[in-house]
């Protein structure tokens, strides 16, 4: 039985606020997948909560070119990976990087575009879905928590 929760994200200075919410629920998770449209706004939320983790020195983009970023959060010294895999032709370009040994690592894993690697996710992956209001441009994030 899985747990969802959603959060409502109404403007980008909602963001920080949004990203300390979903760390209040965030446990022992350290694998989180985020679906959405282009433009749903998955790498700002992102960057936004790598920044209320504590990375301030290191700045967050996405890893479009690179498919991987490494962050530290300057707080707790804790490494975060931040994956972009839209450019991954298939599961095995994911396998050639490794991409299964940063999951087992322990360090908290984000994940854009992870339908490219469905087959490579681990069983307690959290599944993030942002979706847009079109009508006024704010985003809902609904966060499903495996049990």
């Amino acid at each position: 039985m899985s747990r969802t929760i959603e959060i409502s994200i109404p403007s980008v200075e909602a963001l920080p606020a949004a990203a300390r919410q979903l760390m209040g629920e965030m446990g022992d998770y350290t694998v989180f997948a985020f679906y959405g449209a282009m433009g749903a706004g998955k790498t700002t939320f992102i960057n936004a909560l790598c920044r209320e983790l504590g990375v301030v020195s290191d700045p967050t983009s996405s890893p479009s070119f690179a498919i991987i970023n490494e962050y530290r959060s300057d707080t707790t010294a804790e490494l975060i990976y931040h994956f972009d895999c839209y450019r991954l032709e298939n599961e095995a370009e994911a396998e050639d990087l490794g991409m299964e040994d940063y999951f087992d690592c322990g360090a908290l894993c984000l994940i854009e575009w992870p339908e490219r690697i469905a087959d490579l996710l681990p069983d307690d992956t959290v599944r993030v879905d942002l979706s847009v209001d079109e009508a006024d441009g704010s985003r809902l994030m609904r966060v499903t928590f495996p049990e």
